[in-house]
This record gives C-alpha cells, structure tokens and sequence, in this order.
C-alpha cells in the first residue's frame, strides 16, 4: 500500500524533507505539501493517510487519529514562526479585535491559551485570509510560518510577539506546534507502511543533521534571507518528539481543555514504538 502523506509547505520543515528533496533518500509514499490548516483537513477527510498537522488537531480529534513517534515540530523557547504582531500589549488585548490566519490551528488556540490563561484578556478573534496585510494595517495579528519570518524581518521588535518565548515565559515548557499523525482505520489495515514512511522520515531528518550546508541552501532558494539567518533559525527548533517535547505537548493540552477548545484530554505518548531514544 502506497500511503498519501502530507507536508507541511513552509522553510521550516526542509530539516525534515531536504533528503527526499535532493533526492538521498526515497520515501516510500506520495507526497502532497499544503499549509497545515489544509492538511488537518485532507487528513480528517481521508484525502491523506499519514501527515503532519497542527497538535491541536491532533489533541481534537484523537480518537480517530493515531500519534506517531520520533518526530514533531516545535521550540525550546523562541520559535521565530509563530508570532503576534501588535501595537497593543498582550495584556492589553481584552475585548480588542485580534486577527488570525486561517492556515494554522495549533498558533491560533496556542494564542488563545496565552491570552486567556496566562494574561486574563478575552478578545474577539476574527479570521484573516490576508493576515500580514492586518498586520501592516497595524492591527494585533497572529502571524505563522514564512509569514511570520518576514514580520519579524520587517516590524519594530517591540511590536512582535514570539509565541514560543511567551509559552516558555510562562510554563518552562517546550512547544509543539505540529505532530505527525495516521489516521486510526489506515494504522489498523496497514501498521508496516506507516512505520515505513516514518523510518524514512527519521533517516531524512538524520541525514540533515549531517548535512546542515544544503539544507540552508535550499532553503535559501525557496525564500532568500539574511546570510545566517536560516541556521539560527533551524538552530531554535526542535524536530524530535522526546520526553520535554511531550512534556510540553500534555501542557498544551491541559490549557486547551481549560479554555474548552477540546472535549477530552489525550495523551500526550506516542501510540507506536520510535526509532530514537529520548
């Protein structure tokens, strides 16, 4: 069986494709890259069998979604990708209008935990198909992926919120902001071809590691950046699934359950064996 799988289609997850990218690895699936928004949904509607999507996703539904091993996409602390853009202060948001992006579920609820749990503000959420253009605007706008690299490149640094640094502030947690996930009925008819296409995604991710140089460089073709800028980025993330990344998972999903943006509070424990040891 030949699995559809997604990727997610921003800069920040070449550390995990770059390999199959340049071809040094084959993956053993079809690959279908999307903003995650869009891949929570193909996944859910069985147009996908294994991707990565956003953790909030993941948390909602995991009933029907098994959680993969080894590998995530997350951050110490700063994350860079993931930020508010705001003339107004965090704390200062209660009842303001706060524009989000439609392509991220896992930056929007993360914000609303902060806002709510950590700072007490309840504002008024409002979807945005052209968030930077709010942004510009000078309305508070959450910001994720290249879209958010390049507010942080372009805005004040007193008007740029990193949501990662804002979590970690607070919790001491880690974030994770996307997960890779298989739908429960294709893992029940077929473990072996998900463990396969996993065990690709761990030896891509290996291979990087190793060659950091050509990551950067395509990296660079996609979206030109200041010299360095890529490797201190990619430096701040953390694409392994270990025991501080479910840590900080579990947190997340406490605080969702708190704000009532999920029903049931899931484990945190990936449900298949992994490749790496914590």
């Amino acid at each position: 069986m030949t699995l559809r799988c997604g990727r997610i289609k921003y800069t920040n997850d070449l550390p995990i494709y770059a390999a199959f990218d340049v071809g040094a690895i084959p993956y053993p699936g079809s690959l279908h890259a999307d903003v995650p928004a869009r891949l929570n949904a193909m996944l859910l509607e069985g147009k996908l069998d294994l991707s990565p999507i956003s953790a909030y996703t993941w948390a909602a539904n995991f009933r029907e979604l098994v959680l993969l091993p080894d590998l995530c996409i997350g951050a110490r602390d700063e994350v860079v990708s993931v930020v508010l853009v705001s003339p107004i202060a965090p704390a200062l948001l209660d009842r303001a209008q706060v524009f989000v992006t439609e392509e991220s579920a896992s930056g929007r609820h993360l914000l609303r935990v902060i806002l709510e749990r950590r700072y007490g503000v309840h504002p008024e959420y409002v979807d945005s198909p052209r968030p930077l253009e709010r942004a510009l605007a000078g309305e508070p706008t959450l910001l994720i992926g290249d879209a958010a690299i390049d507010a942080i490149l372009r805005f004040p640094p007193d008007l740029v919120y990193d949501l990662g640094t804002l979590w970690h502030e607070w919790t001491g947690h880690q974030t994770v902001f996307a997960v890779w996930a298989a739908r429960r009925d294709v893992y029940e008819r077929d473990a072996a071809a998900i463990g396969a296409c996993m065990h690709a995604l761990t030896d891509a991710y290996t291979w990087s590691r190793a060659h950091g140089a050509q990551v950067v460089e395509l990296a660079q073709r996609a979206i030109a950046r200041p010299p360095g800028f890529y490797e201190t980025y990619y430096g701040k993330l953390n694409f392994m699934l270990h025991v501080a990344a479910q840590n900080g998972l579990a947190a997340y999903c406490r605080h969702l359950l708190e704000i009532g943006a999920i029903a049931a509070f899931p484990s945190a424990l990936p449900e298949l064996t992994g490749a790496f040891a914590d």
